[in-house]
This record gives structure tokens, C-alpha cells and sequence, in this order.
């Protein structure tokens, strides 16, 4: 995640905690693993506001969860 400044990846590190906190024991590595890359897609393609991050961030366990259920 080098690729952002120190605010963009602040932010989403601190997303990244709050969002799987929310999860049992915080979490699998695969769960952490894909909201993590979601985060780092939007914020690659220039989306890059708190607001955005965060808006991705939640979505993330959604579609973990519906990715979950076709799988």
C-alpha cells in the first residue's frame, strides 16, 4: 500500500480495523484480505476521500457475504 500518502492510508487502515471489528474475532485473513483490496482498488482508481473509502469499506462485507452464499 506504499502507493498512497500517509492521510490515504491512514484512513484506510483505520477503516480496515473498524469494518472487521465488527466481525467474530475481528475477522478471518481472507475476510481482512478482500475488504483490504477493495479499499485499495477504489483508492487506485483516485477515490481517495474519507467519505469514499468509506463508502467501499462497508459495502465490502455485502458483497463478501453475497460472494459467500453463490460460492
Amino acid at each position: 500500500m506504499g502507493d498512497f500518502d500517509d492521510r490515504v492510508q491512514a484512513n484506510m487502515d483505520v477503516l480496515l480495523d473498524e469494518i472487521c471489528a465488527e466481525f467474530t474475532n475481528g475477522g478471518d485473513h481472507e475476510s481482512r484480505k478482500f475488504i483490504a483490496e477493495q479499499l485499495v482498488q477504489v483508492a487506485r482508481a483516485g477515490k481517495t476521500t474519507l467519505g469514499e473509502l468509506t463508502y467501499v469499506g462497508r459495502r465490502a462485507p455485502v458483497q463478501l457475504q453475497n460472494k459467500s452464499r453463490s460460492a
